[in-house]
Order: structure tokens, then sequence, then C-alpha cells
């Protein structure tokens, strides 16, 4: 009877403690329920690791796109451009001013991707209003031509557009008695025939259809010394410029 007593007790203390045994070795030692989900937790970090290297080899081949288009359209060491002018004259001292229209050309040579020296001719062509005279001519027609020089600078450079400055300093040459019926100009109030100095000051956003070709808008001051008087005139230039040769 003891003895059965005896084998009955140790079943009863040895079955728990089997039990924990068989929990314990169903575990990887060392390895507990919050380190076996670490691995889990770190696949997405490593996902996203990837996907900012892409962005990252993506933005970097968009760059050097950019800038190779930059070089190919920026590098030429020429350009010539046409077109036209619109410029408020004022074509005598106590006259109101008049509507210039002008054709214009240009043509640069280019030091670097920004700085060039360029050189412009325009003919500028309009009709003006003077006061009464013996002679009945109320509205001559006056022209004046510009030779000039001076360098331009790019300011800012995208595939697409550009801005640039320029500034410019040359001769002006005035007809404004060609329309008087022999009178001359003065006898109408305008300036004397004649060349003075000539100077412009503009900003340039061009538009780029191709690498070689641009189109061109150029708002600009314009100043004159007819009479020897300071003319202050505001204007623009506009049209094609065509780039060629390579730096």
């Amino acid at each position: 009877m003891f003895s059965f007593r005896r084998v009955a007790l140790l079943l009863a203390l040895g079955l728990p403690a089997a039990h924990f045994a068989l929990a314990q070795d169903s575990t990887p030692s060392g390895t507990s329920s919050s380190q076996q989900g670490q691995p889990q937790a770190q696949q997405p970090a490593g996902e996203q690791q990837g996907s900012v290297s892409v962005q990252g080899r993506v933005k970097a081949r968009r760059e050097a796109r950019r800038a190779a288009a930059i070089r190919d359209t920026y590098s030429h060491l020429y350009e010539t451009g046409l077109g036209m002018g619109y410029m408020r004259f004022t074509p005598g001292k106590d006259l109101q001013r008049t509507t210039f229209w002008a054709w214009n050309v240009d043509f640069a040579r280019y030091y670097s991707d920004r700085l060039g020296v360029n050189l412009n001719a325009r003919g500028n062509y309009g009709t003006t209003f003077v006061n009464l005279n013996q002679v009945n001519v109320t509205k001559p027609a006056i022209s004046m031509y510009n030779f000039m020089i001076g360098p331009q600078y790019r300011f800012y450079m995208q595939p697409k557009w550009a801005v640039s400055g320029r500034a410019m300093a040359g001769l002006a040459h005035g007809h404004f008695s060609g329309d008087t019926n022999g009178a001359g100009s003065e006898t109408l109030g305008l300036w004397p025939d004649g060349n003075t100095f000539a100077a412009s000051v503009a900003v340039m956003g061009e538009y780029n259809v191709t690498p070689d070709l641009a189109l061109r808008l150029a708002p600009e001051y314009f100043f004159t010394g007819f009479g020897s008087e300071f003319q202050g005139s505001r204007g623009l230039t506009a049209g094609f410029v065509y780039r060629f040769g390579k730096q």
C-alpha cells in the first residue's frame, strides 16, 4: 500500500514538470516570442530602402538628361537673330512721342555658354505729328538707323527657355527732313539730321523650339542724343534666333 501511494505521488508531481519541459523544447533556445517577430518587422524597412534607392537613380538620370540638354542648347559658338522692333520716340523737343517700327538684325559670338558679344543693326521708321506750319506738312515720315555693339550674358538657363541681359552702345543716324518738302526738319520742330550716340539696355527672354532655333522677346530702354538733347525711349524687339557652331 505504501509503495502504491509513493508511485501515485511521483506521478502527480511528474506530469506538470514533463508538460513544462515539453513547452520549453517547442521554443528555440535563447529566442523569445518578441524576437521571433523581429524579421517580419524589418522586411518593410528593407523594401522602403530599396524604393528610395530607385527614386535616387531615377532623379540622377533625370538631372543628367537635363544637363545634357542645356549643354547641347547653349554651347553654340555663334547665333544670329532676325526680327522686328517697336519704340516710342520723341522726334523733337516740343513734339509728342511717335511710334517707330523697325527691322532688327543681331549677330553674337559666345565665349562660354553664358557670355557673348553682340553686334546689332536696325532701321526705325515712323510718321509723326508736327505743329501747323507754312509748308502745310503736318505728318512727315522720319527714320533712324542704329549700329551698336556690346556684351550679353545669360543669367538663367533651362532646356526650353533662358533669360539674358544685354547692354550695347554705338551710333545713331537720324533722317528727319526727307518728307518736309525741302523746308528742313528744324522748321517743323524736328531734330536736325545727323549722327549721335546710341545706347540700349535690354532683358531678353528666349523660348527654344529646338536646340538650334529659338524665339526671342527683348524689352529695352533706348537712349540717343539728337539736337544736343537726351532722348530716353522705351520699346522692344522680337524675332527668331538661330544658333550654330560648337565651342
